[in-house]
């Protein structure tokens, strides 16, 4: 598509309010500002600001020392880092990408149950941008919604996406289906405020790793109205929980039935004494024809996630009739691919699906990759 600048934009009628809100003006800090309890009753007249009239009078003296920028007035991403809840990316990525780090989309003050925001300044594109949803790994006990921002920063800053990268509860706080409730309702908030911050609603692609990738699957193949999943990115995720201990080769690093064990927390108890939660859990129970396009990566050496997991999942999903494209990565494990190829894949089948631009990547017949295979024979790509 044509690259045209912030000048242009504003002079055509119905972006004048996109541009604004991708420039990083009071517009987009006045949307993103409910969020923020404080910084929402200061502001009095709801311009996105604080002046120091409204900041309370016995704070009054930390003033300039919040204003970074010293430019007279506190916007929302100088009160989150005053708070302890921002975080300004690292050179380059600052210049070109607007990140937004700590947005409460629960409602609720659970610190668990926020989100990031990272906005190309200068977008590429015409028109409201799709979004890439990206979510945290960590065995559903470990991470947060910041664990994926530096990643996400490099995608916002090609100017042809926005990305979100979302926290939820973790098992030791409460169990399934915990995770998927938290992730359904920041999906909603993202699609209820899609219109107010230049995002377009109908163009959602989910992705995550390991645990994450489990919950990409997990939107992917039970969305709910009236968010729309436009195409999924699963990275390893566990996606049959009763069947992983059966699946593990030699040498794995987890007893999966254990009463410790993640998936096991993550149920509340041994996940073999909770079968129907853990079928409740498990996104090959649940894929259909009409699914969105899932993209599927697992290293085939991976000691912590069966690689026979996303095989049976891509089996289900095309013996469904649905859309799914396998990658298995020779000699990988869990994560850690150093093969540009992958990272060029995920653009293409982000681009395909989000953008109608260029052709999705080749995948592999999960048929064909299964069983003990050489490293560097045909049938997946080398890490």
């Amino acid at each position: 598509m044509r690259q045209i600048g912030s000048t242009a934009l504003v002079h055509r009628p119905g972006l004048a309010l996109f541009a604004l809100l991708l420039a990083g003006s009071a517009s987009m800090e006045s949307a993103i500002a409910e969020v923020d309890e404080r910084f929402e009753r200061w502001d009095r007249d709801g311009d996105g600001h604080l002046v120091r009239d409204e900041v309370p009078e016995g704070l009054r003296g930390n003033f300039d020392r919040v204003d970074g920028n010293r430019d007279g007035v506190i916007d929302l991403q100088e009160h989150l880092a005053a708070v302890g809840r921002g975080r300004v990316p690292n050179p380059p990525m600052a210049e070109s990408v607007r990140v937004v780090d700590d947005v409460a989309y629960g409602g609720d003050g659970n610190p668990r149950r926020r989100l990031a925001l990272a906005v190309p300044r200068r977008p590429t594109i015409e028109g409201p941008l799709p979004v890439i949803v990206c979510i945290h790994g960590g065995g559903w006990q470990g991470g947060d919604h910041r664990s994926t921002l530096d990643r996400s920063i490099g995608i916002a800053a090609t100017g042809r996406y926005a990305v979100a990268s979302i926290g939820y509860r973790l098992s030791g706080e409460a169990i399934w289906p915990a995770q998927l409730e938290d992730c359904r309702a920041a999906l909603r908030w993202i699609h209820d405020h899609a219109g107010r911050l230049g995002f377009d609603r109908d163009r959602i692609a989910v992705l995550g790793r390991s645990a994450g990738g489990h919950l990409a699957a997990m939107l992917a193949v039970r969305s709910k109205p009236p968010v729309r999943i436009r195409a999924a990115v699963d990275y390893y995720g566990p996606t049959d929980l009763l069947a992983m201990q059966a699946q593990d080769p030699e040498g794995v690093m987890i007893d999966h039935d254990a009463a410790d064990s993640p998936e096991s927390r993550l149920m509340g108890g041994p996940v073999q004494s909770r079968p129907g939660r853990a079928r409740d859990a498990s996104p090959i129970n649940f894929v259909d024809a009409g699914d969105p396009p899932i993209l599927v990566i697992h290293g085939r050496r991976d000691r912590l996630v069966p690689f026979q997991q996303s095989i049976e999942f891509v089996k289900a999903i095309r013996d469904a009739g649905g859309p799914v494209t396998f990658l298995p990565v020779e000699t990988g494990g869990h994560g850690g691919f150093r093969d540009p190829s992958i990272d060029a894949a995920v653009r293409a089948f982000l681009e395909h699906h989000l953008h109608d631009a260029g052709a999705p990547p080749q995948g592999v017949d999960p048929a064909k990759a299964s069983g003990p295979q050489e490293a560097g024979s045909p049938g997946g790509l080398k890490p």
